[in-house]
């Protein structure tokens, strides 16, 4: 099983994103011995589309999908669409008043 290399990403471009990610859906595919034609013959998509993938040129996410499931690169893809709802913006908020809500408490109860 392959993995990704994790990398800050916090100010990367998206142009930067498609690079990286591209390179490393190569770097898989080589590890493997796959040519490109047969990576996009078992993906079910063009040798130009792979192409375009791994140059980080651009890239259909159903492209990205079909390459990365004959990679078996599918824990990839469940790390970045974990089932765990992410909260919106009045719970977080929420969250964040609750927190300084509770150090202030604090803080006035070990002032006492």
């Amino acid at each position: 099983m392959h993995t990704f290399q994790s990398f800050p990403g916090h100010n990367r471009t998206t142009d930067e994103w498609l690079v990286r990610i591209g390179a490393q859906i190569r770097s898989v595919r080589i590890d493997l011995g796959i040519e490109q034609e047969e990576l996009a013959r078992r993906a079910s998509v063009s040798r130009g589309a792979v192409h375009g993938l791994e140059c980080g040129t651009g890239s259909s996410l159903r492209t990205l999908i079909k390459v990365a499931r004959v990679l078996e690169l599918e824990d990839w893809l469940g790390d970045i669409t974990e089932d765990e709802r992410m909260p919106g913006p009045l719970e977080q908020l929420a969250a964040q008043q609750k927190h300084e809500r509770e150090v202030r408490m604090r803080v006035s109860h070990s002032r006492q």
